[in-house]
């Protein structure tokens, strides 16, 4: 049998952060009208790092698959990406095979992607500062996607390593002009005007304090993927509107709200819903311009699948 793979440039080529946009607008649309259950994903330690298996299935797209992925965070000192792996996409009717795509290049692209699409539906309308906490292969998803819904006008960064974080904005500048890239020294510095912050670091420590935070600012938590993660302090936590991809999947593995809860600084019901009824219409992510709101991201396999079945047709 012959298997069609889809490799990591032909994914660049044809999946545009606009597309991919789209594309998981549906995905969350049709997760909020039951037409998508998710399913949690399994892991296995790898010692430094981990092995995630992410399945699910979009019945009205003929289309199941699971993503197979590698996360090391450390992989940066080898000058290899972290998320690393693979999609494979079978047809629901038959159960054929029908074929394979880079999931290391899917991962980044839809990561970004869904940030965008949260942007377009919880922060304000009139956005016109991102600020960024990394300076790695998510701080320029995460930055495309922003700047694809919001007409923003200056980018403030923050990363542990300033030289990777002034490396990061001549990039981006060459890729945006008409957008203004700033490297603070401190992250405080960095958000402090921020109408939308995107922390995408890996999330081993906290990077973002709630008493930095001006009134209305949206907040993209994407760095923290297990309980044991988190880039947001409790006060952070408990001074915003929260929501997320799959309530099941917070509970169990949101590290930002699991340790903010753990402290008592929330309780269980500060997890107000999830983006797809926003996108919906079923919830509001915000009663006012003055809120704060926060999505805290752990993903869906069916933003993976939907992306590699859009890929193989």
């Amino acid at each position: 049998m012959d298997i069609k793979y889809i490799g990591a440039d032909e994914v660049s080529e044809k999946l545009k952060m606009n597309i991919c946009i789209d594309l998981m607008e549906d995905v969350f649309l049709d997760y909020a009208n039951g037409k998508i259950k998710n399913v949690l994903r399994s892991m296995a330690s790898m010692g430094e790092g981990i092995l995630g298996c992410m399945p699910g299935v979009i019945k009205e797209k003929h289309a199941a698959g699971a993503k197979l992925i590698t996360v090391i965070h450390d992989n940066a000192k080898r000058g290899l990406p972290s998320h690393q792996g693979i999609v494979a996409i079978f047809d629901t009717e038959n159960g054929m095979l029908k074929g394979i795509c880079d999931g290391t290049r899917i991962t980044a692209i839809r990561t970004g992607a869904v940030s965008g699409l949260r942007t377009k539906y919880m922060s304000n309308p009139g956005a016109k500062t991102l600020a960024v906490i990394g300076s790695g292969v998510q701080a320029r998803m995460n930055t495309d996607a922003v700047l694809c819904v919001r007409g923003i006008e200056n980018v403030n960064v923050w990363s542990r390593n300033r030289a990777h974080a002034e490396e990061f904005a001549v990039k981006m500048r060459e890729k945006h002009p008409t957008v203004k890239f700033t490297v603070f020294d401190s992250g405080r510095e960095a958000v402090q005007n921020a109408d939308v912050i995107c922390t995408v670091t890996p999330g081993k420590d906290v990077v973002l304090k709630g008493e930095w935070l001006k009134k209305g600012v949206h907040i993209n938590a994407v760095g923290a993927c297990t309980r044991a993660d988190r880039e947001l302090d409790a006060d952070c936590v408990k001074a915003a509107r929260l929501f997320t991809d799959s309530m099941t999947r917070c509970r169990a593995e949101g590290g930002d709200f699991v340790q903010a809860l753990n402290e008592g600084a929330v309780d269980e019901n500060h997890l107000l819903g999830t983006l797809g009824e926003i996108v919906a219409g079923m919830k509001k992510a915000r009663e006012s311009d003055m809120d704060i709101t926060i999505f805290n991201s752990l993903g869906l396999a069916e933003e993976d699948i939907a992306c590699a079945d859009f890929l193989l047709k």
